[in-house]
């Protein structure tokens, strides 16, 4: 028995590092992804429920206030390689221990941004599917597919002087939004972040 418990403690304290390695490094892409959008936005909503076009109601996760107008994130994760395309009705993931599918992202996200765009019109939205660090495309990125560092690459800003002329430009049409928001039905606040 005691030959036993020799093996049983190195085996469970190298089990809780293997544990704890994988926490920090879940951890570490959230934060690098907090750190981009704090970086793009000048101001953002999360959890916003908006009138949609056919009269019923869309989510939208993370809606931001950047230089270049609103931007719609919806954040994925899917860790390991991921097959997809524009055309595709199904987007693949293939990593070290399954394999499973999951339905194209970017015809919700078009839906997100119409419905942004039917409330404001005269401002530029965008949207963009940001796939966590774990994520890699191989036979070439989808449309409106960006990992984090290509997220900030994309939105932000050099020149912080012209960025913020510009944001105040927005501003006006960032209180619409704010305006047409229903209350959430989904748990969020609905609140800037």
């Amino acid at each position: 028995m005691d030959d036993q418990l020799q093996w049983m403690i190195p085996l469970a304290g190298a089990a809780l590092l293997l544990l704890g390695w994988l926490i920090y490094l879940r951890r570490r892409g959230g934060d690098r992804l907090k750190k981009a959008l704090d970086e793009i936005a000048h101001d953002r909503i999360e959890g916003l429920v908006i009138p949609n076009a056919d009269e019923g109601e869309i989510q939208v996760d993370h809606l931001l206030l950047t230089s270049q107008g609103l931007l719609i994130i919806d954040i994925k994760e899917a860790p390991g390689i991921v097959f997809g395309s524009d055309k595709m009705q199904e987007w693949t993931v293939i990593s070290d221990d399954r394999r499973y599918t999951f339905p194209n992202p970017q015809p919700a996200l078009y839906d997100r941004i119409a419905a942004v765009r039917h409330i404001v019109r005269q401002v530029p939205v965008a949207g963009r599917l940001v796939f966590l660090d774990s994520a890699e495309f191989t036979k070439g990125v989808p449309d409106l597919v960006s990992s984090i560092d290509g997220l900030v690459e994309a939105f932000g800003d050099s020149d912080k002087d012209a960025a913020r002329f510009k944001v105040e430009a927005f501003k006006p049409h960032w209180e619409l939004i704010k305006k047409a928001a229903l209350p959430d039905r989904a748990g969020g606040s609905g609140k800037p972040a």
